[in-house]
C-alpha cells in the first residue's frame, strides 16, 4: 500500500495523504499504553505517514511530549504541526506574548529546536482585532527567526476562516469536522479562496467525531438530533453491503485531492492499520449514493462554537 502525495500550498512541501493526529497519545479519549502509542508512530513513519498534528491541548502537553520521545532518532523524517493560544478546553490567549512563550514549551516537549508548521489553534474563540493584529503576526515573526517553517490557522467554521484568510497572509489552514459524508463546506466554502492565495488546505475529523462509525457517536456529541440520526442509518447501508462505515467514511475524505492531507487520531498499530486500508479500499458508486441520499436532508446542518461575533453563518 502506497500512500499518494500531495503539494500544500505554495509552500511546495509535499505530504502524504493520511496524517497521524496525536489527541490520543495525550489520553483525550482515555487512558492508552505510551508503549503502544510509541510503536504506532513508528509504525505510521515506516509506512509514510510524515505528518505529525499536537497541540498544547491534547493531554495539556502530553501528546506533545510522547510525540517527541517517539520522534527521537526520526525527527527528520516528518512534519510536527503544533498549536497555540488554546491551552485548556476553558483558557484561550491570543497575545503575541503567548504565542512567543507557547512555542518554547512545545520546543521543550517536543525536544526539537524548531517546528514545521505552528498553527493559532481555534481561532472562532477569538477577539478578531487581536488574531488578526497581534497572535498571526507574532507567528509570522517566528518564521523569520525560523523557529517555525509555515504558519497556520485552525478552527470549526469555515466561513470565519475564510473571512480571517482574505485578511491576512499565512500559509495553511486546518478545518475540522466540515468535509466528510454529510459536510461539504470546506470544498465549497473554503477551497475557493485557498487556492486563488495559495494557502493549503488540512482537514481533520472525518469521522465527525464518531457520528460515522458503526458504534457511533459519543454521548457529547454537539450535532442536531436529525444529523445524529442519519448516523445508524448510514451504518446500515454500509454494513448491508460488507462495508464499515469508518472505512467507507475515510475513504470518501481521501478522495478530495486539493485537500493536502486528513488528519485522523491515531492509539495503537491497530487503528493505523484500519486508516490505512481505508486508503486502499474500493467503494462501490451506489453505496455512496445511497449514502449521499441519506444526508441530502441533513447536509451541512452544524453546530456553531466560538465568539457569537464569529458565527458568519
Amino acid at each position: 500500500m502506497t500512500l499518494r502525495r500531495r503539494t500544500l500550498g505554495r509552500t511546495g512541501r509535499t505530504v502524504a495523504e493520511v496524517a497521524f493526529g496525536t489527541a490520543a497519545l495525550g489520553d483525550v479519549y482515555g487512558a492508552i499504553d505510551p508503549g503502544a502509542g510509541e510503536r504506532a508512530v513508528h509504525a505510521a513513519i515506516d509506512a509514510g505517514i510524515d505528518w505529525f498534528d499536537t497541540a498544547p491541548l491534547y493531554g495539556f502537553g502530553l501528546a506533545e511530549e510522547r510525540l517527541g520521545a517517539a520522534l527521537r532518532g526520526r525527527r527528520d523524517k516528518v512534519v510536527i504541526a503544533t498549536k497555540c493560544c488554546r491551552d485548556t478546553f476553558e483558557k484561550f490567549d491570543f497575545s503575541a506574548t503567548r504565542v512567543q512563550q507557547s512555542l518554547q514549551e512545545s520546543l521543550r516537549r517536543l525536544q526539537t529546536d524548531h517546528v514545521d508548521v505552528y498553527q493559532i489553534h481555534d481561532v472562532e474563540f477569538g477577539d478578531r482585532a487581536q488574531v488578526l493584529g497581534e497572535a498571526i503576526p507574532a507567528a509570522l515573526r517566528l518564521r523569520e527567526q525560523g523557529l517555525v517553517r509555515h504558519v497556520g490557522i485552525t478552527g470549526l467554521p469555515v466561513r470565519y476562516l475564510r473571512w480571517l484568510l482574505e485578511r491576512c497572509e499565512v500559509d495553511l489552514v486546518l478545518s475540522w469536522a466540515h468535509y466528510n459524508l454529510l459536510c461539504d463546506e470546506l470544498v465549497t466554502e473554503l477551497l475557493p479562496t485557498c487556492e486563488q492565495r495559495g494557502i493549503g488546505v488540512l482537514s481533520a475529523s472525518p469521522l465527525l467525531q464518531g457520528l460515522l462509525t458503526q458504534p457511533g457517536p459519543p454521548q457529547w456529541h454537539r450535532s442536531p438530533k436529525e444529523v445524529l440520526a442519519a448516523g445508524p442509518k448510514m451504518a446500515a447501508a454500509c454494513r448491508a453491503r460488507g462495508f464499515d462505515l469508518a472505512q467507507v467514511a475515510m475513504r470518501f475524505a481521501l478522495d478530495e485531492p486539493r485537500i493536502a492531507t486528513t488528519i485522523v487520531s491515531i492509539a495503537d498499530e491497530a487503528q493505523l492499520r484500519a486508516n490505512l486500508a481505508a486508503a486502499d479500499l474500493t467503494v462501490p458508486k451506489d453505496l455512496l449514493q445511497e449514502l449521499a441520499a441519506i444526508a441530502l436532508p441533513v447536509k451541512n446542518r452544524m453546530w456553531f462554537e466560538g465568539r457569537p461575533e464569529n458565527d458568519l453563518r
